[in-house]
């Protein structure tokens, strides 16, 4: 992809898809958006919420960073981009789902193996993959795989786990929660076939997403 293919299909999208949107899109410029949806995903350039699960603009308010980590609950005055966010779609939007959507081959998680290089250039990332420790320690202490790509499939899911306690700390959550206003949600999807999985944390296990009872 070159950023000649981007203009050109931006134009693309002006000519040919944006009239078929162009009524909804102007209401939701008059009245806002509503989404009932907080979708919590990775950057990789692999997910694509809006093609994995049809949606228009409008349907999801979409947090992206590396590894759909979240850090836990903080009140400093320090720049938190995923807090302001999730605190936006709770008080402001009062979204009634937050999903933190893993997936498979996620750089992050693999990353958690790896020995990251201690200079600037990395001061950032090395941080924020603390995130991701609790879930290696519980891959490594199961030992539920045979291979390092099995491993890292664990580590995925596995973080998955942890992101939802995170996400567990904010006050604001825990209220909706509590009250009946909002639920939250794992998923993973594989990149290989498409498909996506949700966390049943009753069983501990993941299941296909055609099976969650909503």
């Amino acid at each position: 992809m070159t950023l000649e293919k981007l203009i050109e299909g931006n134009e693309n999208f002006k000519n040919n898809k944006f009239p078929a949107l162009e009524e909804e899109l102007l209401n939701l410029v008059k009245y806002g958006q509503s989404p009932e949806i907080m979708f919590i995903g990775c950057s990789d350039s692999r997910v694509t919420p809006d093609l994995m699960l049809n949606t228009k603009p409008g349907d999801m308010f979409i947090l992206r960073n590396v590894g759909n980590f979240v850090p836990p609950f903080k009140h400093d005055e320090d720049f938190h981009g995923s807090a302001a966010a999730i605190e936006f779609a709770i008080a402001v939007l009062k979204v009634k789902h937050i999903i933190i959507c893993g997936h498979s081959h996620c750089g992050a998680c693999k990353s958690l193996y790896e020995e990251i290089p201690d200079n600037d250039s990395f001061i950032h990332i090395r941080t924020w993959l603390k995130l991701g420790i609790k879930a290696k320690e519980r891959t490594l202490k199961n030992k539920k795989f045979t291979t390092a790509e099995e491993m890292y499939r664990a580590t995925e899911r596995n973080s998955i786990r942890y992101q939802l306690d995170n996400l567990l700390t904010y006050p604001d959550v825990v209220k909706q929660l509590e009250a009946g206003e909002v639920q939250i949600h794992g998923w993973y999807y594989d990149i290989a076939t498409g498909a996506i999985n949700y966390y049943d944390k009753e069983n501990d296990i993941f299941k296909p997403l055609s099976e969650m009872k909503i």
